[in-house]
């Protein structure tokens, strides 16, 4: 598929997409807080800077966008174009991903990922997804992962 902007136009399209307030992350970050959790944002004093962080459960919550963390779903595929750039890109993405993940363990919290496909989408069970992250704020477990 031939780009329809040249690349001055593109970059600037592309450096427009930003990873905070996305509408996931403000669609259960609203939902969390109706239910009366209080939480810190995007904490850059945690390993991968979670996205939701309850100290009060010494969890963190992460959402992840479908493709820009390579997530096997209805929602990800590879692009097209410059495949060995995006093949690079997202493997470090899924790289860094899962070293936060082992450092905020190592270091006590509690790691819940969901992913934006159990958001989107005719398979999405909000409700669901704000009921088990909830049950599993109250619980012990460790990791947590929403995913359609």
């Amino acid at each position: 598929m031939i780009d329809i902007v040249d690349a001055a136009t593109r970059s600037r399209m592309m450096s427009g997409i930003r990873g905070r307030n996305t509408k996931p992350e403000v669609l259960i970050r609203s939902l969390l807080h109706r239910r009366g959790f209080r939480f810190r944002l995007d904490a850059r004093d945690l390993p991968g800077r979670p996205d939701i962080v309850l100290p009060r459960y010494r969890a963190v919550i992460f959402v992840h966008g479908c493709f820009w963390h390579g997530h096997d779903c209805h929602l990800f595929k590879w692009p097209q174009t410059r495949p060995d750039f995006w093949r690079e890109k997202i493997g470090r993405n899924r790289a860094n991903d899962a070293k936060a993940q082992t450092a905020l363990l190592d270091g006590g919290w509690r790691v819940a990922t969901v992913w934006e496909c159990a958001l989107r989408g005719a398979n999405r069970d909000i409700d669901g997804v704000l009921q088990r992250l909830i049950d599993w704020l109250h619980g012990d477990a460790p990791l947590h992962e929403e995913r359609a």
